[in-house]
């Protein structure tokens, strides 16, 4: 009888087990960079790629390319020089919400003002995963982390940061998107403005930024599935799916 091959992993993902938590989604973003590379017809020699310091700060073990490790928060930075000296590229920044929305924000408005040509993926699970599960910039109103013990109060730590809403008043990005991983349908949204970002790079038209809400049940103190439930209904209700801005 003939086999037919029903699954495939992406030439651009490595075959070796993720270090991330159960539950996590990185895994499914990670597959989502890869399967887009495939689908526009990338070579895996042909794509550039960022790691952050946080959770990600192995990326580069999972992905068939040349990375670089950035200072944390400076990966745009570090982007933008390998950019220009390899135009022809693709080039993608991967933060997470502390790495880009803390120490990085600098780099990540000022790469987006000069619109230089690569795509971020901003991974945004609202807390500090990697070092013990701080508050960071998007960490929720009243939400519990080690150093907010009764829920993130704004009058002590002001309001959490709208990256998408932010960066699409500048005049240089060409696209920013949030999208989530919360369910099937969603994911494959994700990918759908995943690729859309990375089509826009090859075209040469500049910055674009992909804001992708995922789960981290660890440091929020769920299981998995109800880390999920908890992205659908309140995470999403706080940071609104949709196009920020889209230039064509």
């Amino acid at each position: 009888m003939e086999e037919k091959i029903v699954f495939k992993k992406p030439a651009l993902l490595e075959d070796k087990p993720l270090h991330y938590c159960p539950g996590c989604t990185h895994g499914i973003v990670h597959r989502l960079i890869a399967e887009c590379v495939e689908e526009l017809g990338v070579a895996p020699e042909n794509v550039l790629g960022v790691a952050p310091v946080g959770c990600a700060v192995f990326a580069y073990e999972y992905f068939r390319c040349d990375m670089a490790e950035a200072a944390h928060g400076r990966a745009p930075a570090v982007a933008t020089g390998m950019k220009r000296v390899h135009p022809d590229k693709l080039m993608f920044v991967y933060q997470g919400d502390g790495d880009l929305a803390s120490i990085g924000m600098a780099e990540t408005v000022h790469a987006a003002a000069r619109n230089e040509n690569f795509t971020v993926i901003f991974i945004n699970n609202g807390i500090y995963g990697m070092t013990g599960g701080q508050m960071a910039p998007t960490t929720l109103e009243g939400q519990y982390s080690t150093t907010s013990q009764k829920g993130r109060d704004v009058l002590v730590n002001g309001y959490p940061i709208h990256v998408c809403e932010m960066l699409s008043q500048l005049k240089g990005p060409q696209y920013i998107e949030r999208v989530s991983t919360h369910d099937a349908q969603h994911v494959l949204k994700a990918k759908k403005a995943i690729k859309k970002a990375f089509q826009y790079q090859l075209e040469g038209k500049g910055f674009s930024m992909i804001e992708v809400l995922v789960a981290c049940p660890t440091n929020w103190k769920m299981t998995p599935e109800k880390a999920l439930q908890h992205i659908k209904d309140e995470v999403t209700e706080y940071f609104p799916l949709g196009v920020y801005k889209d230039r064509g």
